[in-house]
């Protein structure tokens, strides 16, 4: 198979990232991971909702995503929030680097799915939203959703 034509499987969604932050810019990294835990993510007991995304060492590592414990694991099990390294290619590890300097802007995790048999990670370079801005985007999204009602009709 091609390098499109794999399947791609979503395992978990941050649903609180495009409500609290305004997305600027994507990038679908690699992940690296123990047996245990692959196993979990078939399963989909994970969850990004508290999850960033830092960068150590010239490296990006994902921090603090609960990928629970393997129920059939045993003492080799793993644990459930260690930090994760994140495979990225050198210079987009430098040029995110680069904007997280920037005042506001952070890296957060929107998705998890597994592409073919690995398992890939969009983040997303964001900028938090004030409450109100988060009050217009909600507003913004029931319109459209009513427009669309309207058209159907």
């Amino acid at each position: 198979m091609s390098e499109t034509e794999r399947p791609i499987r979503e395992i978990a969604f941050n649903r609180k990232a495009k409500r609290d932050y305004e997305i600027l810019d994507t990038l679908e990294v690699g992940i690296v991971l123990v047996g245990t835990e692959v196993k979990t993510l078939r399963n989909g007991h994970v969850s990004l909702a508290e999850s960033f995304v830092k960068i150590r060492d010239g490296q990006m590592w994902l921090e603090k995503c609960h990928i629970d414990e393997y129920v059939e694991g045993n003492v080799y099990n793993h644990d459930p929030v260690r930090s994760r390294r994140l495979l990225a290619h050198k210079r987009e590890t430098v040029k995110w680097f680069q904007k997280m300097k920037e005042k506001g802007l952070t890296v957060v995790p929107l998705r998890l799915f597994f592409k073919g048999r690995h398992a890939k990670l969009e983040i997303a370079m964001a900028r938090g939203r004030k409450q109100h801005d988060k009050r217009q985007a909600l507003k913004d999204r029931d319109s459209r959703k009513e427009l669309r009602g309207l058209r159907r009709r």
